[in-house]
């Protein structure tokens, strides 16, 4: 998995796959595409809490969305991501991502926080301006009712919190 990821990021132009960015995938549930005995698209869901408004949700966070470049525009992306939505309204209140590709994910049922974002420190929150747009949720059969526009919010990490 981890050699499909580096042949998908590596040189884009988001920059390369970094050790920390591999490790934010870890510890979660893997959906993994194989065609023909070669793995040829990936996505990770990791549990995290994330605040909305200052109200803690169990998010799963997508991480480590790849596929092979040469499949890439095939439809395996989104065949991942299908699985990969069926799991988190199975067992989550709410998705989360970031992203530069919005169109592709909007098409899957994926919306545009409008919120301004924030790491949760011991000093308190630190906004993530850069963030802001970025971040796309998906909602549940359990994710109550949110201001679209609220504040949201989560724990640092190595790396890129968000």
């Amino acid at each position: 998995m981890r050699s499909l990821m580096d042949a998908a990021f590596n040189g884009g132009p988001d920059g390369d796959l970094t050790d920390t960015d591999w490790n934010h995938s870890l510890g979660g549930t893997h959906v993994v595409l194989d065609v023909g005995g070669e793995i040829a698209a990936v996505a990770a869901v990791v549990e995290r809490e994330i605040r909305f408004g200052g109200r803690p949700l169990r998010a799963g966070d997508v991480e480590a969305v790849a596929t092979l470049p040469a499949r890439q525009g095939t439809g395996l992306g989104t065949m991942v991501m299908t699985a990969v939505n069926e799991l988190i309204r199975d067992q989550f209140e709410i998705g989360l991502l970031g992203t530069g590709s919005q169109p592709f994910y909007e098409r899957l049922g994926w919306r545009i926080w409008r919120g301004p974002s924030a790491v949760r420190a011991r000093d308190g929150l630190h906004p993530t301006p850069d963030e802001d747009g970025y971040l796309m949720v998906l909602d549940t059969p359990r994710t109550p009712v949110l201001d679209p526009k609220a504040a949201i919010d989560c724990d640092p990490r190595d790396g890129d919190s968000w």
